[in-house]
């Protein structure tokens, strides 16, 4: 067979690519929807229309993304079926558990709060209406929790037994699978650093717009607002980031191991900026290091022994039997720094932004062109990160338990995955265009659909008006 219409390396490819397609959608939805909540509550307290016009504004945005990850991620769970079967009646009584209490109880309720807050806004009481986006934000956060412990399952797998008569593995304790510590870990983490894209895309529109001279107080409030929170996250990223680490170690040694190309068990190990070396790990031609790094990110000693990719392949193919447990190691060495490094550019310019921007200063336009340009910066680091979580479990599709070339359907040629790899591409491409495009024109749009209220009200067409939100919600 023709090694590229091999159904392994196809679906493997086709998994992949359709993954972080839809996660191009996720952090945007999770993150967006607290600072929507935070603006409308805002809104509610105050009564100053410039609230409720990001309100309507962000609003906006988030909900074109929403629907666009709902698609993308129903396509993504049929794979498990069509390219994965073999995965599926392995370990689907286990891995199913949380997927099915996402759709029945998270998704149920975000889809109905979703509702409410879109069509309530003449019809529910301020207050009331507030509650429903709210409910959504914490819906779409369980949603998003169950999702990552049917993850955590396979990077950790726990809460099972393996029924030997049917050759699967059977679910036994569903509180230790939502309660895995790779799951409690991964949650916060993951939820950060959507909160990170959020508050860059929010610089992004207010800095276009004060480009402009436009909507001033509306945005410089959002530029404030986006700056701050992307901060404050990326804080919360490198401490839940430390603890993701420690777990990484105690469940999953290798990955660690590739993440620093570490070959040799070493105690005190160093932690590399930037190396350059053989393939093999057995001669490093340059490197910039930090000192005990990595035994400390490790173990939290500086002095801390961390195994080594040697060890670890001699202890697993005693463990199981003969093969290559080692990952792809350049793409696990550069994603794990490509990673940090992006989020912390990104954390940089808000830093710089807050210094520029402070006491009201004007700006060159060349600074608010960084600021919109940088948007990607944290999805881009969130997507080199899953990149590093899922390519460094190799080969393992749940580790320790089942390799990934055991779960591929066996009755689908790489014919049939490759046509369907290539219209899920060009479809996704045209979708990703449209999505683009109908984001861009509502943050170039901005809040002036809005501007004839205010001015028929008496308030500043800037949004600097007060007015009360239980008046006001016939109006919109």
């Amino acid at each position: 067979m023709v090694e590229w219409l091999d159904p392994l390396i196809l679906a493997r490819w086709q998994f992949g690519l359709t993954t972080l397609y839809h996660f191009l959608f996720v952090p945007l939805t999770l993150g967006m929807v607290f600072i929507v909540a935070g603006l409308q509550t805002a809104w509610v307290r105050t009564g100053k229309l410039k609230y409720l016009h990001l309100t309507r504004l962000f609003g906006k945005i988030f909900l074109i993304n929403f629907a666009m990850g709902v698609v993308t991620g129903i396509v993504q769970e049929f794979q498990f079926g069509m390219n994965w079967s073999d995965y599926s009646r392995f370990v689907g009584d286990v891995f199913g558990a949380p997927l099915a209490m996402e759709g029945l109880f998270a998704f149920f309720l975000e889809a109905s709060m979703i509702g409410l807050w879109i069509f309530g806004w003449d019809k529910l009481p301020a207050k009331l209406h507030l509650a429903t986006i709210w409910l959504l934000a914490l819906s779409t956060t369980l949603s998003a929790y169950f999702i990552l412990a049917a993850n955590a399952f396979m990077q950790n797998p726990v809460g099972f037994e393996i029924n030997e008569e049917l050759g699967r593995a059977e679910l036994t304790d569903i509180g230790a699978v939502l309660t895995n510590p790779v799951a409690l870990t991964q949650f916060p983490h993951t939820i950060l650093a959507s909160m990170m894209f959020a508050a860059v895309v929010v610089v992004a529109v207010a800095a276009y717009h004060l480009s402009k001279g436009q909507y001033l107080d509306e945005m410089r409030t959002a530029l404030r607002l986006g700056l701050i929170v992307n901060i404050v996250a990326f804080v919360g990223v490198g401490l839940t980031g430390d603890q993701l680490g420690l777990v990484m170690v105690e469940t999953q040694p290798m990955k660690m191991a590739a993440a620093e190309a570490l070959y040799q068990t070493t105690s005190g190990a160093s932690f590399s900026l930037f190396s350059l070396g053989t393939p093999d790990g057995t001669s490093e031609i340059f490197s910039i290091r930090v000192p005990y790094l990595l035994s400390f990110l490790s173990t939290h000693d500086f002095n801390g022994t961390v195994e080594g990719i040697n060890d670890l392949q001699a202890q697993y193919t005693e463990q199981f039997g003969p093969g290559e447990y080692t990952p792809i190691i350049w793409v696990t060495y550069w994603s794990f720094r490509w990673m940090i490094g992006l989020g912390a550019l990104s954390a940089l310019i808000s830093a710089v932004g807050l210094w520029l921007t402070r006491g009201g200063r004007a700006v060159s336009d060349r600074a608010w062109k960084l600021a919109i340009w940088s948007a990607p910066l944290p999805l881009l680091a969130i997507l080199v990160g899953w990149t590093f979580t899922e390519m460094g479990r190799q080969p393992w599709i749940v580790f320790g338990l089942m390799r990934t070339e055991d779960g591929v359907s066996p009755g689908v040629t790489g014919l049939e995955v490759l046509i369907s790899l290539i219209a899920f591409t060009l479809i996704y491409g045209v979708l990703a265009v449209v999505e683009f495009k109908l984001i861009v024109r509502a943050a170039v749009d901005g809040p002036k659909e809005w501007a004839k209220y205010d001015a028929d009200h008496g308030a500043e067409g800037s949004g600097t008006g007060s007015v009360d939100p239980a008046k006001l919600a016939t109006v919109y």
